[in-house]
């Protein structure tokens, strides 16, 4: 398989090339896509010096699966042109976690219907549910409530500031 990974120089990018290689996913050419001011580095794997590619819309051309490990500005921008070759993208971004048209890469009979995009669920969910479906071959699950709490930081730069003005506004007794 031609495989590319979007984001390949970012810590995501870099656990997907380190993953490839522990599985023995058949790759027959790997592409290293990444934003401009990364293209050129060199990254090692499996014992070949490959070079970061910059991502635009000729890229993608070739590729059967291209790997999403960026932003979801990113992965939203680069989706159309990655279908339009008709590989399959695989994001890692939440960009297309909520949309009815693409499903989540958790459920094997799901993905049969892509339409060229399928959404990895969030790092918390899937660890999770790949525990959880252990579980449930041994012994059927009823229910499961579960709660998860993450950094405000993983809202990106808005997440913290938000936070501030609300705390802001508590002090001041403001609803």
């Amino acid at each position: 398989m031609n495989v590319a990974i979007l984001g390949a120089t970012g810590a995501v990018g870099r656990e997907m090339m380190k993953i490839l290689a522990e599985r023995s996913f058949p790759v027959e050419e790997l592409r290293l896509l990444a934003s401009p001011r990364s293209a050129g580095q060199k990254l090692l794997w499996q014992g070949r010096e490959l070079t970061v590619q910059p991502a635009e819309d000729s890229a993608f051309e070739g590729m059967d699966i291209v790997l999403g490990a960026a932003e979801n500005d990113i992965a939203k921008r680069f989706a159309p042109a990655i279908v339009k070759t008709g590989a399959v993208f695989v994001d890692n971004s939440s960009a297309f976690r909520m949309d009815p048209n693409v499903p989540p890469e958790i459920n094997p009979e799901d993905v049969r219907r892509h339409k060229g995009i399928i959404a990895n669920p969030n790092c918390t969910t899937i660890v999770s549910l790949v525990a959880i479906n252990v579980l449930n071959q041994d012994s059927p699950i009823q229910s499961i409530i579960a709660s998860s709490y993450q950094a405000v930081s993983g809202a990106g730069a808005s997440g913290p500031r938000e936070l501030m003005e609300e705390v802001e506004l508590l002090r001041e007794g403001k609803p």
